[in-house]
């Protein structure tokens, strides 16, 4: 089994998560693709707007009838701070004779040196780094080899949960932006209507 891992904030889930997590399932060939929402990122001082319990929800809103992708609480369930090295030792001890690949985006690749144990998260599943058609791809950091990184282009979608909190505080509709269900979801409990984006 070829086994994708996508992680993120989720706050909230939107299309462009799913058209990501799409494209990446049909590039990379995967015969099953896993939406792991954060408990808390260790590289993000923002605390998150929605609590864990409404973003998983969301996330299982957002994917609900596909029968490509899943959901994992698995850093939620651990809480604390989500190490990618530790899911990823998680899945491989869940899935031993999966081929494991970690979804990432280009920006967030960049920052791989600062993680936690990146030679091991290269050891634990290979990275399909995800980067828009013209962005380069950095370099991987030391410890990591070449050969364990896979340049993934994906398509431009220009939608990011900050703006859809901004829209919802604004009051201004999500249709195209989120799914129907997420939407109902934000409405009926009253996610992103006060403080900031």
């Amino acid at each position: 089994m070829r086994l994708g891992v996508l992680g993120g904030s989720f706050d909230p889930p939107h299309v462009g998560h799913l058209l990501a997590a799409s494209d990446a399932f049909e590039e990379l060939a995967l015969d099953r693709l896993v939406f792991v929402p954060a408990a808390a990122q260790p590289l993000k001082a923002a605390r998150f707007v929605a609590s864990p319990q409404h973003r998983l929800a969301m996330v299982h809103l957002a994917v609900d009838g596909d029968p490509r992708f899943s959901v994992s609480a698995i850093e939620i369930d651990r809480g604390g701070l989500s190490y990618t090295v530790d899911t990823l030792a998680a899945f491989a001890e869940r899935y031993p004779n999966a081929e494991r690949v970690f979804l990432v985006g280009a920006d967030a690749f960049a920052t791989l040196a600062h993680w936690r144990e990146p030679a091991r998260i290269a050891r634990l599943a290979r990275l399909a780094v995800m980067g828009r058609v013209g962005v380069e791809i950095a370099p991987p950091p030391a410890g990591v080899p070449a050969s364990a990184v896979i340049p993934l282009q994906t398509r431009r979608v220009d939608v990011s949960s900050t703006e859809i909190r901004e829209r919802v505080r604004l009051g201004k509709p999500l249709r195209g932006f989120v799914t129907e269900a997420v939407a109902d979801f934000i409405t009926t409990a009253g996610l992103y209507r006060q403080g900031t984006a």
